[in-house]
């Protein structure tokens, strides 16, 4: 950036040029912060997806080869690997069934607990707001009410200088 008290003056151009070069800075840089953000509620989004699909596979999939081991090795544990019979199998399959589904609500748990840290882009809202803010202060410099009338031999006097 150019000093602007460098005790030289600038023609209206170079200031425009300046200040829209400027401008694209800060929105690139706006940009690039709220890109940054978006990307890290993202990577969180996409554990918590994940760990949402992780729990819904588990309940699916699980269900009838773990239910079936479950409720056999409960049944075995009780005493019916011995010939007296131990629980009912149907009680043993109950059982198999609630631990799949604490399970599934741990997992259910921690997608919930990734979803909730998924927030707004608030640095770069802040950021945006503030530019607003700073750029609705802005006030053109005032221009002369009126120039005297200059014929063209003090034009060309003057440019020539």
């Amino acid at each position: 950036m150019s000093d602007p008290f460098d005790g030289t003056e600038r023609s209206l151009g170079q200031l425009v040029a300046s200040a829209t070069a400027e401008m694209s800075a800060l929105v690139h840089d706006e940009i690039a912060l709220a890109k940054a953000e978006i990307r890290q509620d993202v990577k969180r989004g996409a554990i918590g997806s994940a760990a949402g699909i992780a729990a819904a596979v588990v309940l699916l999939f699980s269900l009838p080869m773990l239910s079936f081991a479950l409720a056999y090795a409960i049944n075995t544990w009780t005493g019916g690997h011995n010939g007296h019979g131990g629980w009912n199998l149907v009680w043993c399959f109950l059982l198999s069934f609630a631990f799949n589904v604490l399970l599934a609500g741990l997992l259910a748990v921690i997608a919930v607990a990734k979803f909730k840290k998924v927030k707004p882009p608030e640095k770069s809202i802040a950021s945006a707001k503030q530019t607003a803010a700073i750029m609705q202060n802005v006030k053109p410099h005032p221009r002369p009410e009126s120039r005297p009338a200059l014929d063209k031999a003090s034009v060309v006097a003057r440019s020539s200088v």
